[in-house]
């Protein structure tokens, strides 16, 4: 199956259907955003400190049936969660946590995960971001929103994927035109400004940048992107191109909200600690303090001045982004087993140097470098929960994953009896950009 194999036209009806029931209007009327997970095979933990990504989309995420309300209601169901969630969309949005550009970062452990909280934070926080860019918004919506089904998302991105499919659905009923790159900006306002989670934007530009078969590459210092295609890309999305891989997603079974984890804020206050003392040493210290802004060279010159867990830190930035240039060449080239190669150094330096990670999901990551097949392995997503990603020869998909199905569980037991064996391990196909059907 290529690109078009998520989502299915069953899906699609299933969710027609119950947006055309809430709202009493007929199927047709429903429009529905389609917002893919999304994947990092190289770029680990540098887009907040401005260093260069690879991303990619998977044929799986969230998709939000919607028909614009005719006055100003927001009423949102959720397949997930209980309840409904009401608000209007000319109400004043106000911000739960504030930390503003290159401000030093308090960590905060008082954040509840999204299973605990009101599931609409999303939402809300779409409207707050098209409020402050001074959007005009005079539709609300009828909405039901679901992700893929028996699919537990963490590590995947489901936040930015969720917070787009809301913008989207709002920006569409408002007859709006906005830009994908305005959209990226739009959704690190839900997640920077709103919500108070210091992450980069490498997550909104793979979900809403993607294209099928293509790796995406951005320059998260100066946002510029470009599509990396494979060897004979097929611009055809009926056809696949790159036949050659699958990418297989293992479940730890571990689940927290990154919000309410004082490792990931903490992580990204220390890269901002380590430049400082470089851009200091080197005679830059009016920069701001990212990493991007600290010179290879000069990191190379002072890097004696740093604490060791901060040149740790530091050590992860510049050799990510040595992998991601090399990682870029040898997917262009065809060079699947290099390539692989490169995500497995990613995921070793995520645990030695970013110091990510926990005993569950570093043996999950082990276990994936010994299975049949796989080209390369590392965490997906901040490295804190969730899965881990590989790239595995198309051939050997299914034994690899039956693999990991036999030995994890055999490591944690406890954790692999909490999953359904079905969805504890998937075979997955990139998927292509968000948009409105």
């Amino acid at each position: 199956m290529g690109a078009m194999s998520w989502p299915t036209q069953d899906e699609l009806n299933k969710i027609r259907k119950i947006v055309s029931e809430m709202a009493g209007k007929g199927t047709e009327d429903v429009r529905v955003v389609v917002s893919p997970y999304r994947i990092c095979p190289l770029g680990a933990h540098v887009d907040h400190q401005g260093g260069i990504v690879s991303a990619m989309t998977i044929n799986k995420g969230i998709l939000l049936g919607f028909v614009p309300s005719g006055d100003t209601q927001v009423a949102l169901r959720s397949g997930q969660f209980k309840g409904e969630v009401r608000f209007r969309v000319n109400e004043t949005q106000q911000a739960r946590h504030t930390i503003g550009k290159g401000e030093e970062i308090k960590v905060d452990n008082s954040s509840p995960s999204p299973e605990e909280c009101d599931w609409g934070t999303y939402a809300r926080g779409a409207l707050y971001a098209l409020h402050s860019r001074e959007n005009h918004l005079a539709q609300g919506i009828i909405g039901y929103i679901c992700g893929s089904e028996g699919l537990d998302s963490s590590g995947l991105s489901s936040s930015a994927a969720v917070g787009i499919a809301y913008l989207l659905a709002l920006e569409s009923a408002n007859n709006l035109t906005v830009s994908p790159t305005e959209n990226i900006e739009y959704d690190r306002v839900i997640e920077n400004e709103y919500l108070g989670l210091r992450n980069g934007i490498l997550d909104q530009s793979a979900v809403l940048l993607s294209s099928h078969g293509c790796l995406t590459y951005m320059n998260c210092k100066t946002t510029e992107h470009k599509l990396i295609h494979p060897p004979n890309f097929l611009k055809d999305h009926e056809a696949e191109p790159q036949k050659g891989y699958k990418i297989l997603l293992a479940f730890s079974g571990l689940r927290q909200a990154l919000t309410s984890n004082p490792g990931y804020n903490s992580r990204v206050a220390e890269c901002q600690e380590a430049a400082k003392v470089l851009l200091h040493a080197s005679g830059n210290g009016e920069l701001e303090p990212f990493l991007c802004n600290v010179k290879p060279e000069d990191y190379e010159a002072y890097k004696f001045k740093l604490e060791p867990n901060l040149a740790r830190r530091a050590e992860h930035y510049f050799s990510e982004n040595m992998r991601v240039t090399k990682g870029l060449e040898a997917w262009s080239s065809g060079e699947l087993r290099d390539f692989g190669q490169l995500m497995s150094a990613s995921g070793l330096s995520s645990i030695k140097n970013y110091e990510c990670g926990c005993e569950p999901l570093i043996q999950l990551y082990e276990v994936l470098l010994r299975s049949p097949g796989v080209f390369g392995a590392r965490f997906s997503g901040a490295g804190f929960r969730g899965c881990c990603v590989a790239l595995v020869d198309a051939d050997r998909a299914a034994e690899a994953a039956k693999f990991v199905r036999e030995e994890y569980p055999k490591l944690q037991p406890m954790l692999a009896s909490q999953m359904d064996q079905d969805t504890a391990v998937l075979i997955c196909e990139a998927g292509d950009c968000a948009r409105v059907i």
